[in-house]
């Protein structure tokens, strides 16, 4: 799924057709965020004791939780609850705090995006399907000792009540009012129901998974967002087993009491610690009796019970705290890990710290773009259409953005001409070479001037361009696009708003979108963006030889199918202008001097992606 970006430099409010793995929420800075094609290596970042090795989760040895509080901040927003993958608590703010509670599942996302696998927590292995054969299945074993902090062991009863929980559909008659509110609610329709080994398997550590069909990201579906099954049956008055054997007959009745209990029982109020009787952890960090001071901040601690490597320090305190105040927050030591958002500034005010902090920059899996709204207004083909589109492509000085935004944060910043490879990633100059001539690299007012009066709309054109603000990085954009479009006749208007995802975007109060789709490393996510009547396609395109390539591509496995159908898109979204890409984003890290373990990522995870490794100094 593709997720919006905030200035927090954290994943956003996530609305999307892929798994949930990986994903946050809405968000100020960037806008939706999507995934990138390619899972491959680059070049990683540096951490307080050197270069890493791998763009992996280093392996530490033998760890010892030592004492100390790390405090770090994505926001200035409040914690509401445990279940953070509501459509009212999918939040950067809950999910950077969740994840370090909830199981981490088979896999995760390395620095550049690559996906790697996690053994500790089990296994998963594709029984048939990678070689041509049907159906595409896959066995997952959870290692035996794999359990919650109350003792329960993590099993297939875990794991079937997830796949309900996101697959409302199958269980509501009415899609549009699923029992469960969960933030997406799609990404198990590609599957059908997991099956134990044998009929009474309900707490099995293995059972397989069969997908409809050939299904790319799939290491990124089962088991990405557990919470425990044994607590949704003892609310209800249930067995576990009775859970299990409820979901297997399709028992509505019961399942619409569990659903009520997701959708409610798990939602906190401001200080009031989630109660471990029926919030217990999976992972490697729990919470802290008393931790939660309303409206200041939250405590998790080190899992006595955890089976696997222990946390590296004891505690993590997460401030709320806007971050305008992150930098002052890490110089007076009230924060020791930040990520703000990447601006002229940024560095300049972090370098002015001196020896007190180390500082990492690095490039993201989350890039910049105007997007053209199709369902109304000039650019629409009613309208002013392909002519239009086209005018306001050659006066876009977009190497003047880069040239004046992003070059000072990253030196090796380029314009980008894809959407779903990023100009770091192996594959990147092949796809460019295949869809994009390069006719919108320099800015042409004569060409723009001429396809204005060609479009036939009367001069000057009002451009409503859309964002959320405030973002001065965005407001500078406009005023650059400003500088220069208006020259060709358009008069471009700054129309950035607080609101703009949750009404402007949505209801297609704009010409021109501008903001950021953040990514991981998903395969076939973009689909949910570009596709016709896609949930994410908020400015209503629609392109036959686009929807045929994403479908062949979603539904493969062969990363030859994926390049040369990503080719295929990405030469028919510049033929058509669906809109134009501008740079990937710059990201920037700061933290206390002399930490251990602190590592930029390229992801939408944020810097907190390996949290569990962080340490202080001694």
């Amino acid at each position: 799924m593709k997720i919006r970006r905030t200035a927090q430099a954290a994943a956003v409010l996530a609305a999307g057709s892929l798994v949930l793995a990986a994903c946050t929420s809405p968000s100020d800075d960037d806008g939706d965020t999507g995934d990138t094609g390619d899972d491959t290596a680059t070049e990683d970042t540096t951490d307080g004791s050197g270069e890493a090795e791998t763009t992996a989760k280093e392996d530490l040895g033998d760890v010892q939780t030592v004492e100390g509080d790390i405090f770090y901040s994505t926001g200035q927003d409040e914690f509401t609850g445990y279940n953070s993958l509501t459509a009212d608590t999918y939040s950067t703010y809950n999910n950077v705090i969740m994840d370090r509670i909830r199981p981490e599942g088979f896999f995760y996302f390395g620095t550049d995006g690559t996906i790697y696998e996690n053994e500790e927590f089990g296994t998963a292995e594709a029984v048939s399907g990678l070689e041509g054969d049907d159906p595409l299945v896959i066995e997952y074993t959870v290692a035996d000792d794999a359990a919650w902090s109350d003792g329960n062991a993590i099993d297939y009863a875990d794991f079937l009540f997830e796949w309900v929980s996101q697959n409302p559909a199958w269980l509501s008659p009415d899609p549009d009012a699923p029992v469960f509110n969960h933030v997406s609610g799609t990404d198990y329709t590609q599957t059908n129901v997991p099956t134990g080994p044998q009929a009474d398997s309900w707490d099995a550590k293995s059972f397989t998974v069969e997908y409809q069909e050939k299904y790319p990201d799939w290491k990124l579906v089962t088991g990405a967002y557990l919470l425990p099954a044994h607590v949704v049956a003892e609310q209800i008055g249930i067995t576990e087993e009775e859970l299990v054997q409820a979901i297997l007959d399709e028992d509505v009745e019961t399942l619409t009491q569990a659903a009520e209990f997701w959708n409610e029982g798990w939602l906190s109020s401001p200080g009031e610690v989630p109660d471990p009787a029926i919030a217990p952890s999976g992972s490697r960090y729990q919470f802290m009796e008393g931790g939660w001071t309303a409206g200041q901040s939250i405590t998790i601690e080190a899992n006595p019970n955890y089976w696997g490597t222990p946390a590296a320090t004891e505690n993590i305190t997460f401030r709320f705290l806007d971050a305008s105040g992150h930098n002052q927050a890490l110089q007076n030591g009230d924060l020791n890990v930040i990520e703000p958002q990447a601006t002229v500034d940024t560095l300049p005010q972090l370098e002015a710290l001196g020896d007190a902090v180390e500082i990492q920059t690095g490039a993201e899996l989350t890039w910049e773009h105007l997007d053209f709204n199709f369902n109304n207004g000039v650019f629409s083909e009613e309208e002013g259409g392909q002519a239009l589109r086209e005018a306001f492509a050659y006066c876009v000085p977009r190497q003047q953005i880069v040239d004046n935004l992003i070059t000072p944060i990253d030196p090796e910043a380029v314009v980008m001409n894809a959407r779903e490879v990023f100009p770091f990633q192996p594959n990147y100059d092949e796809v460019i070479e295949a869809s994009y001539d390069g006719r919108y690299d320099e800015v042409n007012i004569e060409e723009a001037t001429r396809l204005v009066e060609e479009s036939g709309i009367t001069t000057p054109i009002d451009v409503r361009i859309g964002y959320s603000a405030p973002n001065p990085r965005r407001t500078s954009e406009i005023e650059l696009i400003k500088s220069s479009c208006d020259q060709a006749g358009f008069n471009i208007i700054d129309v950035g708003s607080a609101d703009f995802f949750a009404n402007a975007l949505p209801n297609g109060d704009y010409e021109v979108a501008l903001f950021a789709w953040a990514g991981s490393g998903q395969i076939a996510s973009g689909q949910n963006i570009y596709s016709t009547s896609a949930p994410q396609n908020y400015g209503g395109y629609s392109n036959e030889t686009v929807d045929e390539a994403w479908t062949a591509l979603a539904a493969s496995l062969d990363e030859e199918v994926h390049l040369e159908q990503t080719k295929i898109i990405e030469e028919e979204l510049w033929n058509t202008l669906f809109g134009i890409p501008l740079f990937a984003h710059p990201g920037v890290v700061a933290h206390t001097a002399g930490m251990e373990n602190v590592r930029h990522t390229a992801t939408q995870n944020g810097v907190a992606w390996n949290a569990e490794q962080w340490m202080l100094p001694e």
